[in-house]
């Protein structure tokens, strides 16, 4: 699977699975470790998860999913903005690591800005990184503003990572931040590809240009919209699925990706228009 590069020299793989809503009904634990058992089979061994993610609940489902195949895996999390403090960075990665069953996190994110000054946090980060506790450290949900203060700072030039919304409907990240971030070679992380929910996943699923390259491929709308994220330079894409077959179609969508022709990317750029001028982050 094609990597993308971290300021750090690591890589990280373009397509992988997410972990959103997972770990809050224990009747779905099973089905849960099973996708993503799947998902790492079929090539997809960038995980990402959040203290936040049913307050822990979704940690351990990943760590009972990555048992015994911790190096196959490129382990990422997020501390919430209440817990970036020095003291607390450090206590909530500790009950991360717990919960994951590893000793270190290949890539740990503020999950969203908060009250704790950002350099305090990212203090806390480069501190965790010398330690060997996490690999690499970065941001979730920073607009262009927010990464130049953040890059301003001591530890700012160490940020491999930014978090965020980005979908066919959702393309504000087009007009400044992402190509910002493309310049000094900082992956853009894109969660809720597909949208959050089956009724935001509406309007982007039910436009006529997605469904005309969908057939054009014979593949599925969703399939689609992934294959499109999956195209776009300096971006990583983490979908969630639950279920066998929408594990197995995200994998498919990688495959998809290189054959979507110029002809498709117009279409699609005419259903879904690219920004025309600055707007705010969108944020989930």
């Amino acid at each position: 699977m094609k990597q993308l590069p971290l300021p750090s020299g690591r890589t990280i793989p373009i397509l992988g699975q997410g972990t959103w809503n997972m770990g809050e009904d224990p009747a779905a634990r099973a089905a849960e470790v099973a996708a993503l058992r799947l998902g790492m089979d079929l090539g997809m061994t960038l995980i990402d998860t959040a203290e936040m993610y049913g307050e822990g609940g979704a940690e351990e489902v990943v760590g009972e999913a990555i048992a015994g195949r911790r190096d196959d895996v490129v382990l990422v999390s997020k501390v919430y903005p209440h817990n970036a403090s020095r003291a607390g960075v450090r206590a909530a990665c500790e009950r991360s690591l717990r919960r994951l069953g590893t000793d270190h996190l290949d890539l740990y994110l503020l999950h969203w800005r908060g009250g704790v000054p950002l350099a305090e946090t990212l203090e806390a980060f480069e501190r965790l990184r010398a330690e060997g506790k996490i690999r690499d450290y970065g941001v979730s949900n920073f607009d262009a503003d927010d990464m130049l203060e953040a890059a301003a700072l001591p530890e700012g030039g160490a940020i491999a990572a930014n978090q965020v919304l980005y979908n066919l409907v959702q393309r504000g990240i087009e007009w400044d931040l992402l190509p910002w971030c493309r310049a000094r070679g900082i992956p853009v992380m894109a969660y809720s590809p597909l949208e959050s929910t089956p009724a935001e996943q509406g309007p982007l699923l039910a436009r006529p240009q997605l469904g005309e390259v969908a057939r054009r491929h014979g593949v599925t709308p969703a399939q689609v919209a992934l294959a499109w994220l999956l195209r776009q330079d300096g971006v990583v894409t983490i979908p969630k699925a639950v279920q066998p077959a929408h594990v197995r179609a995200n994998r498919a969508a990688l495959d998809l990706a290189p054959q979507l022709t110029v002809d498709d990317m117009a279409l699609l750029d005419e259903g879904f228009p690219p920004p025309g001028r600055r707007r705010p982050l969108a944020m989930r």
